[in-house]
């Protein structure tokens, strides 16, 4: 074998250092000028069926693609609603027992129908799709597939053939009647069935057909989770909620008055569904490939799925059979001089491509942000202090980032994160005032601002009671203040946490004198039940601990899964757990459910997880719930928060403050954390950033150049001795 020289080895080194520091693009060259929009993923969404969704991450790309009837404003404060596939917004009609017309204004009491009439746009068409694809004898070209027709199938871009259709009113009946297929488990059917009529009836006999295919054993009835799903069929028994008017109107009765009913019609919930596509979707071969309609939606949104790879990426491109929409012409006072009203009447959407990287850690998705790579980026805890900085005027950018044009983007959620008793518990729970002061005592020792400052950055308002600001109800200023926890300072002209001493004083008169039972003199030990099991974990643990401990109560903690932790709230097995909730829609009757009775998470599996339960509380509710936004609802809301202050069945936690970073090529990005379809507002500056990325990301060779003399110079002696030992004729 012939030697290798040192000099040999001397380049080997120096390529590897060049091939080093070249730049880690991850997208193609032939992408860089594309008008793409890059973003990042940490885990995969696990439904895109709208009838199955209810995630945030799932919202993020299931939104672009489907069109419900309604969507808000994008621009105006506060959240109003307006058309997207309806022609307008529906008024709904409220009638009483005797079928006479009531006035808007109606009380709930006397309203035995609202009835909502949907009239939708006319020349709406789906995405191309194979669903929709005919033969020349006009049947659906793709029935009844077998695994031998799908061997070079892989995602639905691989089907040579597709076509498309109108949309119309049945896609919408079809898509309501989807919600109460007891094979989907719709996460809202029990809120639904409590309104639309006949829904809860309609859902049963659904049940009922279902359980009789799967005792026939027949063809349809699946064998396991991978089998296609039972054909049901949803015309075989009436729905009185749900009517067809024509074939682009149908109409949606409610057995009682629910103004918060318009906001569901702006839910994925509510997009129209084609049956095609569902039919399509269950057979069997395509099932065991993977290929759902979980995963390729169908819609007539501006947005279609292009590419579907979980463990990869996730892509979706412009739907070339889109409608059309306009970039709003009106906003909120400054938006002009924001540039927000730069593309009015521009249409939409302005990028032709979307491209979503799994990124599961955060610092190779913060660096590659910072090389321009993904164009919008969070901000961890680890990277807060090198993105912001914090001054008497707010937060902003710091100086490395502005050098850059990264801008810094902040918003309010309407989200509450609160810790919960469990009040069927026998120490934590209960009604009585020495069961109130103690929680009273732990809610004033587990400080939430301090909690906010260590880990959210300061990213987070205190809470003083359910609702989020931004939302009808929220009272800000002195007269919002929960007096149970909080004092109000005049000079310094904002609420005050009360004392440690008022807390200690407060578990003595619970029959707790510094932490021990006055019956039984036992250290009092409260449970904590999570399911953390991030970095940060056993920080927020200790923290809760630490802030326990100058009472002298003991924090028992008991983390365990995700799973796990479900179900012992199911059944009531904890006594302190951390939550939280974020809006589906704006208005306050979203967060006092969580509160009433027959929710309770224990006796009826719904979302009040603390199993609070007060006849007071819950007859304010039934008042409040179906009213409009008027004073009186106001002095109700007002009521609730009071009762539920005293009680104390949440430690009022924090609103959480959304920061968002932004590259200075991307224009338009206005919060609106009730906006979901929000990607086809987004314009891009596509010359912009490739320069910019370029400039980052250039390769410094003249470090590696001088290295390379050196290595070359140092090899030479070696070079001249390996050679004398050698001997002639070896080297």
């Amino acid at each position: 074998m012939k030697d290798f020289h040192p000099l040999f080895y001397s380049y080997m080194l120096l390529s590897v250092l060049i091939l080093g520091c070249t730049p880690n693009n991850p997208y193609r060259e032939s992408e860089r000028l594309k008008n793409i929009f890059y973003s990042s993923f940490d885990e995969p969404p696990k439904h895109l069926d709208p009838a199955r969704s209810y995630s945030s991450n799932e919202y993020e790309l299931l939104a672009q693609i489907y069109e419900p009837p309604l969507q808000y404003h994008y621009l105006e404060r506060p959240y109003r609603l307006i058309p997207l596939s309806a022609g307008a917004v529906p008024e709904p009609v409220y009638l009483d027992r005797g079928g006479k017309k009531l006035p808007e204004d109606a009380s709930p009491e006397k309203v035995y129908r609202a009835i909502y009439e949907i009239r939708i746009k006319k020349g709406v068409m789906y995405q191309d799709h194979p669903a929709f694809a005919k033969g020349p004898d006009g049947k659906p070209l793709y029935r009844g597939l077998t695994e031998k027709d799908l061997r070079r199938i892989d995602e639905i871009r691989d089907f040579p053939v597709t076509g498309t259709r109108e949309l119309t009113a049945d896609d919408f009946i079809y898509q309501i009647k989807r919600l109460a297929d007891p094979q989907l488990n719709c996460p809202i059917l029990p809120i639904l069935e409590k309104y639309i009529l006949g829904l809860k009836g309609y859902s049963a006999l659904l049940h009922s057909d279902l359980e009789g295919i799967r005792k026939a054993g027949g063809a349809d009835a699946p064998s396991d989770e991978t089998s296609a799903p039972a054909t049901l069929d949803y015309g075989r028994h009436g729905l009185p909620g749900v009517e067809k008017v024509d074939r682009y109107t149908f109409r949606v009765i409610l057995e009682r008055k629910y103004p918060q009913f318009s906001y569901w019609l702006a839910m994925p919930f509510f997009a129209p569904v084609p049956e095609e596509a569902v039919v399509f979707y269950n057979q069997s071969a395509l099932r065991k490939k993977n290929i759902t309609l979980d995963r390729f939606p169908v819609g007539t949104g501006p947005f279609r799925m292009d590419a579907y790879r979980p463990q990869m990426e996730i892509a979706l491109v412009k739907n070339e059979n889109f409608h059309g929409e306009a970039y709003p012409a009106e906003g909120e006072p400054g938006d002009r001089e924001k540039g927000f009203l730069d593309d009015a009447g521009r249409g939409l959407p302005f990028v032709e491509k979307a491209v979503f990287k799994l990124e599961k850690e955060a610092i190779p998705r913060w660096n590659k942000f910072l090389q321009g790579y993904y164009d919008l980026s969070g901000i961890t805890s680890d990277s807060f202090d090198q993105a912001v900085t914090l001054s008497s005027g707010g937060a902003e950018p710091t100086p490395t980032m502005k050098d850059k044009g990264i801008t810094l983007i902040t918003s309010v959620r309407p989200t509450t994160y609160y810790a919960g008793f469990n009040m069927l518990d026998d120490v934590v729970g209960g009604y009585a005032p020495q069961r109130q002061k103690l929680r009273q005592a732990i809610s004033i020792a587990l400080d939430s601002e301090e909690y906010i400052e260590i880990f959210n950055n300061g990213r987070g308002i205190p809470a003083m009671g359910p609702v989020p600001p931004g939302i009808f109800g929220h009272v800000a200023g002195k007269d919002g203040i929960n007096p149970f926890v909080y004092d109000w300072d005049d000079a310094k002209g904002r609420p005050v946490r009360k004392p440690l001493e008022y807390a200690e004083k407060l578990l003595a008169e619970a029959g707790y004198p510094g932490g021990r039972g006055v019956k039984d003199g036992r250290p009092l030990v409260i449970t904590f039940d999570n399911p953390w099991t991030g970095v940060d974990a056993a920080q927020m643990i200790n923290w809760y601990a630490k802030r326990l401990k100058p009472l002298g109560i003991q924090l028992e903690n008991r983390t365990t899964d995700y799973n796990r932790f479900q179900e012992k709230m199911l059944k009531g097995n904890f006594e302190l757990f951390p939550w939280g909730w974020n809006a589906d829609y704006p208005d306050p009757e979203n967060f006092f459910f969580l509160l009433v009775g027959t929710n309770g998470k224990v006796k009826y599996q719904g979302e009040n997880a603390a199993n609070y339960s007060r006849p007071e509380f819950d007859r304010l509710f039934a008042v409040m719930e179906n009213m409009d936004n008027t004073p009186q609802r106001l002095e109700i809301i007002k009521k609730m928060t009071r009762i539920l202050e005293e009680d104390s069945p949440w430690v009022w936690g924090f609103h959480h403050v959304s920061f968002t970073l932004a590259h200075g090529w991307v224009h338009n990005l206005k919060p609106n954390p009730m906006v979901n379809n929000a990607l086809k507002y987004v314009r891009i500056d596509p010359q912009k950033r490739a320069g910019l990325q370029r400039s980052w990301n250039r390769a410094r060779l003249w470090p590696l150049a001088i290295l390379a003399v050196v290595l070359i110079a140092g090899s030479v002696p070696a070079i001249i001795l390996v050679r004398r030992r050698l001997g002639p004729g070896r080297g």
